[in-house]
């Protein structure tokens, strides 16, 4: 593959316009709360690189898979609700389980991703797909809204409730409500152009991947890349 030009920047936005979330998406931009940030290349534990695909569905295009509708169909169950972004104790506590699955790079609060005061307006509109089961609740996914597109900014579900594939559950709805609003498109955030714990992300086809030179391309299966160490 082609390597992407290095990137690494970052800076501090307060409060954004919906339009202007756009362009900032549509050049590979991330964020949270009031820290944005881009970069196209980073380090692994062993010191090898990674190289970060930003991804971005075309809505109009987006068609369920047979797993895709396999994991509503085991949900039907559930209560599933788009609401404001909010933070609160039983959305921190949700976020302390759900972190005991990871063993590096473990944050420590939900508020690291998202703002405690006014996270459904700073620095832009957020709002949150709740999943909820017989009242208790086990899945929550926050998204970002601009003028033609929505962003996925995190998502956490109940450890005892992996079973039913919630990270692809609250994508779904994320979907669904970005059509339903009028949407062009959703970014479902960053990958690796390597086999990663982000792949997930590349079961939601069409999708595209951003080339870091002001392109966006269609995502195609390739070949794992080998990445050389930085030491070499």
């Amino acid at each position: 593959m082609t390597l992407p030009p290095f990137i690494n920047e970052s800076g501090r936005l307060d409060h954004v316009p919906p339009a202007l979330m756009d362009e900032l998406w549509a050049q590979g931009w991330r964020h949270f709360g009031s820290e944005f940030f881009r970069y196209s290349i980073t380090a692994d534990e062993d010191g090898s690189l990674q190289y970060i695909q930003p991804l971005r569905l075309p809505l109009a295009e987006f068609r369920l898979s047979k797993s895709q509708r396999r994991v509503l169909r085991k949900n039907e169950d559930l209560e599933l609700r788009v609401v404001p972004a909010v933070v609160d104790d039983e959305r921190e506590v949700m976020f302390l389980r759900h972190r005991e699955r990871f063993s590096t790079n473990i944050p420590d609060s939900l508020s690291t991703f998202m703002p405690s005061a006014q996270p459904h307006t700073q620095p832009c509109e957020c709002l949150s797909v709740e999943v909820r089961e017989a009242g208790r609740l086990i899945a929550v996914s926050y998204m970002d809204v601009g003028t033609s597109a929505v962003s996925s900014v995190y998502a956490m579900f109940e450890p005892d409730a992996a079973w039913r594939s919630l990270g692809t559950l609250t994508m779904l709805e994320e979907i669904r409500w970005a059509a339903d609003a009028g949407k062009r498109w959703l970014y479902p955030g960053y990958a690796t152009a390597q086999p990663s714990h982000y792949d997930y992300k590349k079961t939601f086809r069409p999708l595209e991947c951003f080339d870091w030179r002001g392109s966006w391309t269609p995502l195609t299966e390739t070949r794992p890349v080998t990445a050389p160490s930085p030491r070499a």
